[in-house]
């Protein structure tokens, strides 16, 4: 699963995801969590649009805007079976950006966090899902959900699952809802190849979701 990701190489964003314009600043974010806005790629008339997503999928057909908070994870096999999902995956797909994301390992009674990028430490794109909500108020929400798969050999050591990240050659087709239906689209939600990747013990601060500072990222063997 993917419950907490960073964001912290964002200088480059514009020019590696083409997009058309940017209608905000990009922070580091170093400890993302559930029901925070998260950066997210939609493909409209051609060019990549980057948009803003609350992290937890509130279908447009909800009654209750807390059914997001269930929603943070999309099991890549089982999304044409699932409501929630199936209209999504024909006709919202987009890509949530990071550059690591968190995973806890259980050790005996104890879980460990670890953060997992790639070796050469550049942004990437998780296959994500999105849906627009109006709430009672008339506001609208739009939310995304992050799709994962079975784990790689690296993360398999760490937790039976992981987010799905697309190599750049898949992220247009992952986009182009026009062209790529759902069951092809269906086809590229792989695990990432293990050896392009990196994990590493962090410090217990992650698991607190509202401390964001960069001792996040600091390796936990550097301490010592």
């Amino acid at each position: 699963m993917c419950g907490r990701f960073s964001l912290i190489q964002v200088k480059d964003l514009e020019k590696r995801f083409e997009f058309e314009q940017i209608e905000f600043e990009f922070e580091p974010r170093y400890n993302i969590a559930p029901s925070q806005q998260v950066p997210g790629v939609l493909r409209q008339n051609g060019r990549n649009r980057l948009c803003m997503f609350r992290w937890g999928l509130i279908p447009n057909w909800a009654k209750d805007e807390r059914i997001g908070n269930k929603m943070i994870n999309a099991r890549g096999e089982t999304l044409k079976e699932k409501q929630s999902f199936r209209k999504s995956l024909e006709q919202r797909r987009c890509l949530v950006l990071a550059d690591g994301f968190y995973e806890w390992k259980r050790e005996g009674r104890v879980k460990k966090p670890y953060r997992i990028t790639l070796h050469d430490g550049r942004p990437f794109a998780f296959a994500g899902l999105w849906d627009s909500w109006l709430t009672p108020a008339g506001q609208r929400v739009n939310s995304c959900t992050i799709v994962t798969t079975s784990s790689n050999t690296l993360m398999e050591t760490i937790h039976q699952r992981m987010p799905v990240i697309l190599p750049q050659k898949n992220e247009a087709l992952w986009l182009n809802v026009d062209v790529v239906s759902g069951g092809e689209a269906q086809s590229l939600l792989t695990p990432y190849p293990a050896e392009q990747m990196d994990a590493y013990e962090v410090l217990p601060l992650v698991n607190s979701p509202s401390y964001e500072g960069p001792e996040c990222v600091i390796g936990a063997s550097s301490l010592f």
